[in-house]
């Protein structure tokens, strides 16, 4: 939890001397920072769902609230810790506040998102379902592969960056099976969970690429115009986001045909288990 090494920091300082920080506040850690936020209040949002109440009102709002305070302790004392130690001139003030704002974005948009997991139709859930499985790549890669480790050290590097490139096409096809396709409404949210998947990654790879330009950093114009151009470059290059469409596909049929089997299945014929029960008798 050592706050990454900052471009902007008053001091010379090592890794392992960096301060404790509860978000990784850095220009190369934006995915990150986002992943922490959401998929926090994703599994608020699946909790909330999973769980009945006699108020459901005040449930939602005790979620929100539980949510939106440890959220909101961790930027302040990300943001307080990462501002002491930048040095005093106007770019370290607009990189701090640049990483405010996008934590708060974040934190805003966890909270819709929660908000739609816990409460909204099986439809508004699925979205909200498909932008979490978007964003776990990134949690899930913060996890295995903490902040500052030497990846190539680590003896199951190649595995689990294969785990972590598929994990959200195979979530996003569990998640139309679970939410099903046997109506108008549900079919649309199934493929607004394909376009999520298809434009989310790239996404995320178009800011990330932008926002870690350091020689960008003090040019927002051209930081956004650079990450519009890595935008349109990758979405245009099927070999980035094929594969996963084809998994998220292929596990949703897999699924919704599996689930409609299993609802199909025929109980016991009456006679057969009036046979089997006076068998039963007999021998006893």
């Amino acid at each position: 939890m050592r706050l990454p090494l900052q471009n902007l920091w008053a001091a010379d300082t090592l890794p392992a001397d960096m301060p404790i920080a509860l978000l990784p506040f850095s220009q190369y850690y934006l995915s990150l920072i986002v992943a922490l936020i959401v998929i926090g209040s994703t599994i608020a949002g699946i909790v909330g769902r999973a769980t009945s109440a006699t108020n459901r009102r005040a449930a939602l709002l005790a979620l929100v609230g539980g949510v939106l305070l440890v959220q909101v302790i961790a930027l302040a004392q990300a943001a307080i810790t990462a501002g002491s130690g930048l040095d005093d001139r106007a770019a370290s003030a607009l990189y701090a506040a640049a990483l405010v704002g996008g934590t708060v974005a974040a934190i805003i948009l966890g909270l819709g998102m929660l908000a739609l997991i816990a409460r909204a139709p099986r439809p508004g859930a699925l979205v909200a379902l498909s932008i979490a499985a978007v964003a776990f790549s990134s949690w899930l890669s913060g996890l295995v592969f903490p902040v500052g480790a030497l990846i190539s050290e680590l003896p199951y590097t190649d595995a689990m960056i294969q785990v972590i490139h598929v994990a959200p096409a195979v979530l996003v096809g569990v998640a139309i099976v679970w939410c099903g396709v046997d109506t108008v409404g549900r079919v649309i949210a199934a493929i607004g969970s394909l376009l999520v998947l298809w434009v989310g990654p790239t996404l995320v790879t178009a800011v990330s690429a932008a926002a870690g330009s350091r020689v960008l950093l003090p040019y927002p114009a051209e930081m956004l115009d650079y990450g519009l151009g890595v935008f349109r470059q990758a979405i245009a290059m099927p070999d980035l986001w094929a594969m996963n469409l084809a998994i998220a596909v292929v596990v949703a049929i897999v699924g919704l045909v599996g689930k409609r089997l299993l609802g199909r299945r025929p109980d016991r014929p009456a006679d057969e288990v009036s046979a089997g029960t006076d068998s039963s008798a007999s021998e006893t």
